[in-house]
């Protein structure tokens, strides 16, 4: 048996999780607490003290159908009202027309049936004109007669005290143990904090505390984190060794070549240098990540606007297309516009025109960048944002081709920012649409 289906309804966050299963057994305790108190107090015990009523009930009826006189049986009524704590008035000089009682009265059922089935004569039982009496009207010889006892004689006064402080108790300690789990809790969510900051570039201060297991996650995660950024570190500093290593010889390269006489065999020397060094630049780019700047608070539109200008005085037929939400966003500004400018780029080198788009949410931004070029087929996308893939055979060749860095340089800054690179066709240009998701 599956019970998937319940998983739609269950909570999400941890929080509303343990509180249920802290609230389900305390509810579920009381219920059947009270369900068998209710059983046993109200029907139990009402039943025994009702009975016992009906008894002294019983014989009053006897004895004053036994009086020759109704003079006589109001005599015997005075006698016996005070020592069995019974009021009696013979004849009635009123009567109800049917029994009665409060809704939530449950022993008052119990009451009403009992009297019914066990004493003679009971033409109507009221429990709900005065809640601490009971008052009945009973056929005699002599005419009706009314007869009022304290509602304490057939069921215990203030039965619901104990329901009340069943439920008092249990939400104080609900509150006790809902605090406690509280602290339990804090150190769970801090490490979880802690962690999707991480995963969108952010280092948060964290502290491993609470349990021992708490703890070791935690003290997990720190060592996990120092050894990423020692990588991340190792890694900057060692491209920043082979750069200095590899123009050194690229600059003799084309010192040499520039001393040459002029020539066919020069020219494609020359540009092959050139196109180390660029090859060099980019590779630098992509491995540098987010080593460019610290996480700043950013106002994408104007980040977007300037973008847009500075590719439209390079002379780039570059637009911005729509607009929409407004607000802040953590980011590494300059990741952003190099991953930004290298979608442009893109989009400029294999069509003719580009348009840029922002939509700002709530909780992420989206910067979406259209061309009117070939696009990239669907099954080749994921191919396209791994670093050195050329896919120029569906591109267009006339324009120049790169060498397959630029969306894996986007992709990478969008990753390490916790977001991702979408590829998708245009709808608008009919091009290829690149959108870069960012958390805010």
């Amino acid at each position: 048996m599956t019970f998937d289906w319940l998983k739609r309804y269950m909570p999400r966050g941890i929080y509303a999780r343990a509180a249920l299963i802290l609230l389900v057994p305390i509810i579920t305790l009381q219920v059947v607490v009270s369900v068998v108190f209710i059983q046993r107090h109200f029907e139990d015990v009402t039943l025994q003290m009702t009975r016992s009523l009906v008894l002294d009930l019983d014989y009053v009826r006897e004895e004053v159908n036994a009086a020759p006189t109704i003079e006589a049986a109001r005599v015997f009524i005075e006698k016996i009202e005070k020592p069995l704590d019974i009021a009696l008035d013979l004849p009635a000089r009123r009567m109800a027309s049917t029994d009665a009682r409060i809704f939530y009265d449950l022993s008052g059922r119990v009451v009403i049936r009992t009297l019914r089935e066990r004493l003679e004569g009971i033409r109507a039982v009221d429990l709900a004109q005065n809640t601490r009496r009971v008052q009945l009207w009973v056929e005699t010889g002599h005419g009706m007669m009314f007869i009022s006892v304290p509602r304490a004689r057939v069921s215990a006064s203030n039965p619901h005290q104990f329901l009340v402080l069943m439920v008092f108790v249990g939400a104080v300690m609900t509150l006790v143990a809902f605090l406690f789990l509280r602290n339990q809790l804090r150190p769970i969510r801090r490490l979880a904090q802690a962690a999707e900051a991480f995963g969108k570039g952010r280092v948060m201060p964290y502290k491993p505390t609470g349990a021992t297991e708490v703890r070791s996650a935690g003290n997990a995660f720190l060592d996990m984190r120092s050894r990423i950024e020692r990588q991340i570190e190792q890694r900057t500093m060692m491209l920043s060794g082979v750069s200095h290593d590899l123009r050194t010889p690229l600059t003799r390269l084309k010192l040499g070549l520039s001393m040459i006489d002029g020539g066919s065999d020069v020219e494609d020397l020359t540009r092959d240098v050139e196109e180390m060094e660029r090859l060099l630049d980019e590779f630098l780019a992509f491995a540098r990540g987010d080593a460019l700047d610290d996480l700043a608070e950013v106002d994408p539109e104007g980040l977007v606007r300037d973008l847009v200008e500075n590719t439209r005085r390079g002379g780039g037929d570059v637009s911005i297309g729509t607009v929409e939400g407004q607000g802040r966003a953590m980011l590494r500004p300059m990741a952003v516009t190099r991953a930004l400018d290298n979608l442009v780029g893109n989009a400029l080198r294999y069509g003719s025109r580009a348009i840029v788009s922002l939509y700002v949410t709530p909780r992420s931004l989206r910067i979406t960048v259209e061309d009117d070029g070939p696009g990239i087929p669907e099954g080749q996308r994921e191919e396209a944002l791994k670093p050195f893939s050329r896919l120029d055979a569906a591109r267009n060749q006339n324009r120049g081709g790169g060498v397959g860095l630029g969306l894996a340089i986007a992709n990478d800054i969008a990753r390490r920012h916790g977001g991702t690179l979408r590829l998708e066709a245009s709808a608008e240009l009919g091009g290829l649409r690149a959108a870069i998701i960012l958390p805010r």
